[in-house]
């Protein structure tokens, strides 16, 4: 059997990101977690590790991937730890949510750097020992306000626009070298995020996605189960 692979994955301390470290774990997946939030990391590590049956190995590192060499460490940290780096999971989000004339300029560098510079500077990193391994898969977390945005998402919706067109970018200039890469854009999910945003009456639960499905399809699409083109976006509706 191919050894399970190698995962970095950014965005870990959140909702999504805690299901995908879970879902990830379970198959098998060694990981390198990442978040801006160490405490928070540690106890999803603890939750990983205990949940663990298949004794995968789990590492941190908290970092703002923004920051110019904070991508570097961490697959510096990952070739460490696992010798490889076989997958780059970017699950890391900030939707803030309001009127257009209401956007200042740390707003939108805070919603363009945890959406899109982490993850452009992290593969950027990434890229050569993707190369010289000769494969590699990036898996972005987009969504469906990239696709058709919600009234006050004029920062969020065209950063994860950004999202789907570095991933279809990657996938083309990947296609020679073993490199692929694929985004999910879900729609609204049951998150502390998203209720910071939207009450139960704006969004009832009936109408979101649970983070495990999500992060069940970040699962398949490493593991083989889920089939896509490279640089494919690939949409996940809410109920």
């Amino acid at each position: 059997m191919p050894t399970p692979p190698t995962v970095i994955l950014t965005g870990a301390a959140g909702g999504v990101g805690q299901a995908s470290a879970l879902a990830l774990a379970q198959a098998g997946c060694d990981l390198l977690l990442t978040s801006r939030d160490p405490r928070k990391l540690k106890s999803v590590t603890e939750t990983v590790q205990a949940n663990n049956p298949r004794g995968v190995r789990v590492e941190t590192f908290a970092a703002d991937l923004a920051e110019p060499n904070a991508g570097a460490a961490v697959v510096q940290t990952c070739l460490k730890h696992f010798g490889r780096v076989d997958v780059l999971a970017h699950v890391a989000g900030y939707a803030p949510n309001g009127p257009i004339e209401k956007i200042t300029p740390e707003a939108w560098r805070a919603t363009i750097d945890v959406n899109l510079t982490s993850l452009v500077l992290l593969t950027a990193a990434a890229w050569p020992v993707f190369r010289g391994q000769k494969k590699g898969l990036i898996v972005s977390v987009s969504s469906i306000a990239s696709l058709d945005p919600f009234p006050g998402f004029s920062m969020y919706a065209p950063a994860k626009a950004g999202v789907n067109m570095f991933t279809l970018c990657a996938g083309r200039e990947g296609a020679e070298l073993g490199i692929h890469a694929v985004a999910i854009a879900p729609g609204a999910i049951e998150t502390p995020m998203l209720r910071a945003i939207y009450s139960e009456q704006d969004i009832p639960t009936d109408r979101t996605l649970r983070p495990e499905a999500v992060a069940e399809l970040i699962r398949d699409c490493i593991t083989g189960a889920r089939k896509f083109e490279s640089g494919q976006t690939i949409p996940l509706p809410s109920p």
